[in-house]
């Protein structure tokens, strides 16, 4: 589907269901952050509702959904999120334009692919601030992996990137396909001419499982590499 078709698309798409879906999803995220903060678990799951918004209204709205997620959810989760609305912007404007306008969500690999990248996009994006903004460390999980790899003598930045990345892709690997089988869910209309799946309920459940399924491996590798306090 070309750009210009997805921006028909996204113009069909009456504004009360802009009025309902980005502050819907942007909550999603925050209630999912606050979830993974308090099990303590190695990925964030703030950026499903993102996935969602981006797909099915454009990356911009995605984007503006990922700046409320940060901002008010700071609020329940505290303020290092804030300087991570950045991350959320560029999880939007992978997931809207890689699926939107570049095709990839029509098939398992080419959502696996957006879902990689992602990941790979919001590491990038997140290793700057972690470094030059906390010095190295946030107080999540995933900081015990940096400090692992900055013992070896790499640097801040370097190690701050590694260390977040195999988490930062499952993370974004489970969004993909969580936010998957929420586009399933909502009404046609949202998604007309967005290039997803053309599958069955079966088929569709399926896809959502596998990529599910290299998420979580993905995510116990990284506790693997995990070394008790």
């Amino acid at each position: 589907m070309s750009g210009a078709a997805a921006a028909r698309a996204a113009q069909r798409i009456p504004l009360s269901y802009v009025a309902v879906l980005v502050p819907v999803m942007a909550a999603l995220n925050i209630v999912g952050g606050f979830i993974i903060k308090l099990v303590n678990v190695p990925i964030f799951l703030d950026m499903i509702g993102t996935m969602v918004v981006s797909v099915a209204l454009g990356p911009w709205w995605g984007a503006l959904t990922g700046i409320i997620t940060n901002t008010a959810g700071s609020l329940v989760n505290g303020p290092v999120g804030i300087p991570f609305a950045l991350c959320n912007v560029v999880g939007a404007l992978v997931w809207g334009y890689g699926i939107r306008s570049f095709g990839l969500g029509k098939s398992l690999p080419g959502l696996i692919a957006v879902g990689v990248i992602c990941g790979i996009a919001v590491q990038a994006m997140a290793a700057p601030i972690i470094t030059f903004v906390f010095g190295g460390a946030t107080g999540h999980s995933s900081d015990a992996l940096v400090a692992a790899i900055a013992s070896g003598g790499t640097g801040v930045l370097a190690s701050s990137f590694l260390g977040g990345l195999p988490g930062s892709t499952a993370d974004k690997l489970i969004a993909t396909f969580i936010g998957l089988a929420i586009l399933r869910a909502l009404p046609s209309g949202l998604t007309a001419g967005v290039g997803l799946p053309k599958t069955d309920q079966s088929g569709a459940l399926k896809m959502v499982l596998v990529g599910l399924g290299v998420g979580i491996v993905i995510l116990l590798y990284v506790y693997s590499q995990i070394k008790p306090a």
